[in-house]
């Protein structure tokens, strides 16, 4: 009965284990995230990572669907108001100079996200839905194949950016162009 009632006055463990376990992430990679880590993390009992995950797979399938949401929401955010191609071309250009990968957290998770779903086939519907929510911006403006090449783009400019190797905000809009043609 004492484990119930403070379940029950705990409403917010979940999501502060998921929390942790993305902090975790970004500080230890996913090699180094396990549930007696994580659990510390969060504050909370060892046990309490079995009752709400079914595993590790579980709980960082569920960490990495948040960052992905979180991403989405982002990207939807910046998008919401644009109502032309030349907007949305700005809007895209604004999204990879400033939204993206602020923190080094941010960066160190996204690649964590990269190699777990490049390795492990049962994180893709993640990768595939945060790019088809992406594509499904982009489509509102372009075609869908320039649409899918606006995505690369911004995923691989962002990369270098993330690596040090930042493009101007010139060549950020002059590839954009390039692409859609304007």
């Amino acid at each position: 009965m004492a484990s119930t009632q403070s379940r029950r006055n705990d409403p917010e463990r979940r999501q502060r284990i998921i929390d942790a376990c993305l902090d975790v992430i970004a500080e230890r990679g996913v090699a180094g995230t396990s549930h007696r880590v994580v659990a510390a993390r969060a504050g909370v009992p060892l046990g309490s990572m079995t009752y709400y995950f079914d595993g590790m797979d579980d709980l960082l399938h569920q960490a990495f669907g948040q960052f992905v949401q979180r991403s989405i929401d982002v990207f939807a955010a910046r998008m919401a108001d644009v109502s032309s191609t030349e907007a949305a071309c700005e809007a895209v250009a604004r999204h990879i100079e400033g939204d993206l990968l602020i923190t080094p957290h941010d960066f160190t998770i996204n690649l964590e996200f990269y190699t777990i779903a490049a390795r492990d086939g049962s994180f893709r519907d993640l990768s595939e839905r945060w790019m088809a929510a992406s594509r499904a911006e982009l489509e509102r403006f372009f075609d869908a194949e320039t649409a899918q090449l606006l995505d690369a783009l911004v995923e691989g400019l962002t990369l270098h950016r993330a690596f040090g190797v930042a493009s101007s905000p010139a060549a950020i809009r002059t590839a954009i162009h390039r692409i859609t043609g304007r």
